[in-house]
């Protein structure tokens, strides 16, 4: 199984992520790792990264999903995923691939990001994520509140993974 931590900046996609894979006794990759440097570059200075920008990233991240699933590997990986289309690329039409959407207000959401450093997401770009994030439905995703503490929302995945 392949789970996929899900949403915009400052959801709490890292921690959250490396929560389930401890849990779960897996890997935990996450995704902006994978970014290329002019879109960290373009991130950085507050500039929206189109799709275009975004096509080759999630082909990187859906390669290394592959792999784990080719050595049927348990894995947990974080990717913004804020449409459709590119979740449907991620999941690569794979039953076992799981997005867990942290879903939280703009407010809490601003909040969190004017308090983090060390990130080269500029804060200011909260807003054009929001606009972009198509929310999956009960179908797509495990939806949790980012309002609940870490371990909670932990507790919660791992109750709907196993309703699923």
């Amino acid at each position: 199984m392949i789970l996929i931590a899900m949403g915009v900046s400052g959801a709490g996609k890292t921690r959250i992520g490396e929560m389930l894979a401890e849990r779960l006794h897996c890997t935990f990759t996450d995704g902006d790792a994978f970014h290329s440097a002019a879109n960290k570059e373009k991130m950085h200075k507050g500039i929206p990264l189109t799709d275009e920008d975004r096509w080759p990233w999630l082909k990187t991240i859906r390669a290394a999903i592959e792999e784990k699933q080719r050595a049927d590997e348990t894995a947990v990986f974080t990717c913004s995923s804020l449409k459709r289309s590119y979740r449907d690329v991620l999941r690569g039409g794979n039953a076992d691939v799981v997005f867990v959407y942290l879903k939280g207000s703009y407010e809490v959401l601003h909040e969190r990001l004017q308090t983090r450093t060390g990130h080269f997401f500029e804060p200011s770009l909260l807003q054009s994520q929001l606009d972009t994030l198509e929310e999956p439905g009960p179908d797509e995703a495990i939806t949790v509140s980012i309002e609940l503490t870490p371990e909670d929302i932990v507790e919660e995945v791992l109750r709907q993974m196993k309703l699923r």
